[in-house]
């Protein structure tokens, strides 16, 4: 006698699995996969919690055909076929959302990327100036998903991407600073944007209208969103609906590199980012004026004997 046995239930065990065609497997599978994949799209999100309601509800249908509960089995009979069309009103977003992943091109170009690497450098200096003089910004980049429908709301530039341009653009007072850059390829492709917020219960009361525009574009579309913040200088990268707040300049560059697939050199991180800056108050150019009228009058008198 063997001193480990198989026991009588693992051969019929192994028998039924024998039994199991493999079209049946990959069946069971691909299910799963579907399930999980509708998991990952509603967590952290509203339609999390519809969902539950939809099962509440599924079960009271089920429960009153068991427990017959006519009247309340006639009712959820009566409104199932109408929840189809209330689900797609609800779940809009979601449903958007996974078409848009399902119809993504699996393989993206990568030929012009190649072109655009000196360009995302002036993204990060950029995004160090701004946080360095606390100046809001939102900058959105496209990726496979196009966002016409969001460039056609604010004002047409199809100019070619640099630091001096968007530097001008963000700047305090300027007739664009308010509202979001659109980057398309290696082009800013409209400023002054308007973009959808986010109606994501979850975040409260802490975040602004910048960074609720980012998580919204970034809801509608495949696209990457980096926010400046006015209040305290930080930065942050919104993707897939979700954000990472108050990240260095280093994990941007990093970031923005598994993101959008375009290497981007360490060299190109300023220094300021290693050594802290003092602040330099701006003047006016009146206290401008002053100031240089008193300095002139000083070496003035100096030179006097």
């Amino acid at each position: 006698m063997p001193l480990f046995a198989q026991p009588a239930s693992w051969g019929a065990l192994r028998d039924f699995l024998g039994a199991i065609p493999f079209s049946a497997v990959i069946d069971i599978l691909l299910v799963a996969f579907l399930i999980y994949q509708v998991l990952l799209l509603v967590r952290g999100t509203r339609a999390s919690a519809m969902l539950l309601g939809i099962g509440l509800i599924v079960f009271l249908y089920y429960a009153s055909r068991w427990w017959k509960l006519d009247t309340v089995h006639w009712l959820l009979t009566t409104l199932l076929p109408y929840f189809v069309f209330a689900l797609i009103v609800l779940f809009q977003q979601e449903i958007r959302r996974a078409l848009m992943r399902v119809g993504r091109y699996p393989l993206a170009p990568r030929l012009w990327q190649l072109g655009r690497q000196a360009n995302y450098d002036d993204i990060l200096l950029a995004a160090n100036l701004f946080s360095s003089q606390k100046t809001g910004a939102l900058m959105v980049l496209e990726r496979d998903v196009g966002l016409r429908t969001f460039t056609e709301s604010g004002i047409k530039l199809d100019a070619t991407l640099s630091y001096d341009l968007l530097a001008t653009i963000f700047r305090p007072g300027a007739p664009l600073h308010d509202g979001a850059v659109i980057i398309q390829k290696d082009r800013i492709a409209a400023a002054a944007c308007f973009l959808p917020l986010s109606a994501n219960p979850i975040l409260g009361t802490q975040m602004g209208t910048r960074h609720r525009a980012a998580l919204g574009i970034t809801e509608e579309a495949d696209a990457v969103a980096v926010v400046i913040s006015e209040e305290t200088g930080q930065i942050s990268l919104a993707v897939g609906g979700a954000v990472e707040q108050n990240i260095s300049l280093e994990r941007l560059r990093t970031r923005l590199t598994e993101l959008l697939g375009v290497p981007i050199s360490p060299a190109v991180l300023p220094i300021s980012t290693l050594t802290a800056e003092p602040e330099v108050t701006p003047m006016a150019p009146q206290d401008t004026m002053e100031t240089a009228e008193q300095t002139s009058r000083t070496s003035g008198q100096a030179a006097r004997p």
